[in-house]
């Protein structure tokens, strides 16, 4: 790997008329959606994979319960054992139905950042003062979903990574790799580009496409083979996934709508998620995305670790993206058997499917800091010069990924959003410069003050 990894364009991502823009080192004022520290503008977001960026094994740990098969305790009413099962498809209108409910639905959250959480969706399903006795509440399994290798990290909830695993409900047939025609990670192959490079925005495909489906790689650096780099992607996508779960084994996923709301089930519970906000699904966690119509965004993926807040440093206690604004989802399970549900995952660079004969969302209960969670952008606190010059972009990150490094990250999330500028004797746009970072900008809503075109 070359030691300044800088991003590749995936060329045939142009034909499809798909991305915002990707700014090369050699920009001029920053624009919204960078990779490497991430920065954007009015709305816009940025990530930067920078050069010497090495392998960070960042965790958080987290346990999972499961149910055990059909219990009195856990199932809902279905048809007997001995009826015969009925195709999936023949679900379409319920699976409709249900969506639609759930985007009336108000959710429930847990706030903060990085907390030790403990949410049930059955009263008593956690055991108390163990986390995997003989016999667990309800006839449950314990499963532990660990966010780093077992001797990751020096703190002690960074080393809570033993894995109990159910095998009666991972029973599924052997994984077999699928096609997806737009998903291509193999940077290598291609050759470089330092030109600036710039995308009308994708279409919304005319034909059904779910959020797998409409996956687009845009640009990115590293290898998932090794996990080290970053990635861009954006979705277009008009169909809910149905009976269907996507898991990422290669990074974590940094989801930003642009048009369109997503409802997102995950094993933790549910999240909806709209343009303004952000929602972070991490490495292993399978999630469902349902669409009530056109949709788009884009997606950060970083291999190397997990995102964190940054250094307030001299700031102190308060700014920026505070962590009580961030929210989990409280526990929610669905005791379902499917005909055959498909579980898609992307192991290096590449997918598979397996199917299997129920819902992967049967989590009654669960406890730890390895979580999904989302967060409205509105909410960041601006700080900002005010009396002259520009401060550095860095001052509107969200979230970090660091490396081993210090003072370098290996992508950095950063917003423009509305404010006052009141600097004299500026120059209203922010300075040219060439950064060693790269930087992908994309815009969210608004016009970008530094170009109005844009």
């Amino acid at each position: 790997m070359r030691s300044d990894a800088r991003p590749k364009v995936v060329h045939g991502a142009s034909d499809e008329n798909i991305g915002e823009r990707l700014v090369s080192r050699d920009c001029g004022p920053s624009l919204p959606f960078e990779l490497g520290p991430l920065v954007g503008r009015d709305r816009g977001v940025r990530a930067y994979p920078c050069k010497h960026v090495q392998v960070l094994p960042v965790f958080y740990g987290i346990l999972k319960w499961r149910r055990e098969k059909v219990g009195e305790n856990l199932s809902r009413r279905r048809t007997s054992p001995s009826a015969p099962r009925v195709p999936s498809w023949e679900f379409g209108s319920e699976r409709r139905a249900r969506a639609f409910a759930m985007s009336k639905e108000e959710l429930k959250y847990l706030s903060g950042f990085g907390s030790e959480f403990a949410t049930e969706a059955l009263p008593g399903a956690l055991p108390e003062g163990q986390n995997n006795p003989q016999v667990c509440p309800y006839g449950l399994y314990a499963e532990q979903l660990s966010g780093t290798a077992f001797t990751g990290g020096a703190s002690r909830d960074q080393q809570e990574s033993l894995v109990l695993q159910d095998q009666a409900l991972r029973v599924h047939k052997p994984f077999a790799p699928i096609k997806h025609k737009y998903l291509d990670c193999s940077f290598d192959k291609r050759h470089p580009n330092p030109n600036q490079l710039r995308w009308n925005p994708f279409d919304i495909p005319s034909e059904p496409t779910d959020f797998v489906e409409g996956l687009r790689t845009v640009c990115g650096a590293g290898d998932p083979t090794v996990r080290h780099g970053c990635i861009i992607h954006i979705y277009a996508c008009n169909k809910s996934m149905g009976d269907a779960a996507f898991q990422n084994s290669d990074g974590d996923f940094l989801i930003v709508p642009q048009q369109g709301v997503l409802d997102v089930t995950t094993e933790y519970g549910r999240l909806r998620v709209g343009p303004n906000e952000i929602c972070v699904v991490q490495s292993g966690m399978r999630f469902n995305v349902a669409v009530q119509g056109p949709t788009r965004g884009y997606i950060l993926e970083v291999y190397d670790g997990h995102f964190i807040l940054p250094n307030l440093g001299p700031i102190g206690a308060n700014g920026l993206a505070n962590p009580r604004d961030f929210l989990t989802p409280v526990a929610w399970y669905e005791d379902r058997e499917v005909a055959n549900y498909r579980i898609i995952t992307k192991y290096q660079g590449h997918l598979f499917e397996a199917l299997q004969g129920h819902s992967p969302f049967d989590v009654v209960a669960w406890h730890g800091n390895y979580v999904p969670y989302k967060y409205n952008l509105k909410n960041f606190m601006v700080i900002n010069a005010t009396a002259f010059d520009h401060a550095d972009p860095s001052i509107f990150t969200v979230l970090t990924c660091p490396s081993t490094k210090p003072g370098v990250a290996i992508a950095d999330f950063v917003i423009f959003p509305p404010r006052w500028a009141v600097q004299e004797h500026t120059f209203r746009p922010p300075y040219y410069h060439r950064n060693c970072m790269s930087e992908f900008m994309g815009l969210i809503f608004g016009n970008y003050e530094a170009k109005e075109e844009v």
